[in-house]
C-alpha cells in the first residue's frame, strides 16, 4: 500500500444544493487554497460548482 503523505481525501459539495457528490485527493502543500471544480451534480441535473467542504 503506497502512502498519502501530503495528501489528503477531500469531499465536494454542490454550491446550489449543498449535495456532497464527489471525493477527491489534494495535495496539501502544493494546494493550499480550497478547490473549485466544474462538476455534474445528480440531484440538480447540471454542470454545477463544486466547492471543498470544511
Amino acid at each position: 500500500m503506497a502512502k498519502l503523505g501530503n495528501r489528503q481525501r477531500k469531499t465536494l459539495v454542490c454550491t446550489e444544493c449543498n449535495e456532497e457528490g464527489y471525493r477527491t485527493e489534494k495535495n496539501i502543500k502544493n494546494t493550499t487554497e480550497r478547490l473549485e471544480l466544474s462538476k455534474f451534480c445528480k440531484k440538480c441535473q447540471k454542470h454545477t460548482i463544486h466547492k471543498e467542504k470544511k
